[in-house]
């Protein structure tokens, strides 16, 4: 019954000659892990190098017929997916960007409206960096309405002030949890590529975290790709907005960017 009220769409399998006329093409084909409960998700990087192979006959095949489609990647490590694919098959600026750490800002607003009671999308704050385990969220610029979080402790009176340790560590965590009690993750991606998908097609220039080539921000110039707040829409990522970061977020930065350096390193 259910069913009788869904959107006509229709599925079938394709091959590369099929993406010559796209507006977007999402990417999310690659190796995957097996979940170990009690674990830790292994590290993404691990899946670099067959991921890494993968990409690359994905965007040979898709170069054939287009450069002109939006191409939104989601396989893991996604900062180093999303490197290769801008930058090793010369195609336009900012047509191509991964979910980056989109869905882990989506926890990490939860979590804080959770502790502050109330609505998440009265929070606004952006996790930063690697999509793994060198992510950090950027406290300093967080707000709760208009209240920073020092003053949101103060003003809204929680039981105990907000424990940003607790609350990094939940963020990071949070996805190895959800791989390991179902197996695999989707449902959380899978919201996250079509808000993507929808802010492109609609044009709304929306900022989401997303991951990209960085150049000439934070001391980077074009040796990463990693998450900070962007603007999308029809053209794709339109622009890199570097938020403010205090001297340990700005740290943590670096490291981050360390990080995803040496899993390029491994891949290429």
């Amino acid at each position: 019954m259910a069913a009788s009220y869904r959107t006509n769409s229709k599925i079938y399998a394709g091959d590369y000659a099929d993406c010559a006329d796209a507006d977007i093409i999402i990417i999310s084909a690659g190796v995957s892990e097996k979940p170990r409960p009690g674990e830790d998700m292994p590290p993404r990087a691990l899946m670099g190098k067959e991921n890494a192979i993968e990409i690359r006959k994905i965007m040979t095949g898709i170069t054939r017929y287009t450069k002109d489609a939006i191409i939104i990647l989601i396989t893991n490590p996604v900062d180093t997916i999303t490197y290769i694919a801008e930058n090793e098959f010369n195609y336009p600026k900012g047509k191509i960007f991964g979910t980056g750490t989109t869905l882990d800002t989506f926890r990490y607003r939860q979590i804080v409206a959770a502790h502050y009671q109330v609505d998440p999308k009265n929070v606004s704050g952006y996790i930063m960096g690697e999509h793994g385990s060198t992510a950090f969220p950027a406290f300093s610029s967080t707000t709760v309405g208009a209240l920073t979080l020092s003053q949101s402790d103060a003003l809204l009176m929680p039981a105990i002030p907000l424990d940003q340790e607790f609350v990094s560590q939940e963020v990071v965590h949070t996805a190895s949890d959800v791989f390991n009690w179902k197996g695999w993750t989707n449902s959380g991606i899978g919201e996250v590529a079509a808000a993507l998908a929808r802010a492109v097609m609609l044009d709304e220039k929306s900022i989401f975290p997303v991951t990209a080539t960085v150049n000439g921000l934070y001391n980077c110039h074009g040796e990463a790709a990693f998450s900070m707040p962007c603007i999308i829409g029809r053209n794709g990522l339109e622009k890199q907005i570097p938020l403010p970061l205090d001297n340990e977020e700005y740290e943590k930065l670096q490291l981050s960017i360390k990080d995803i350096q040496f899993t390029l390193q491994s891949v290429k």
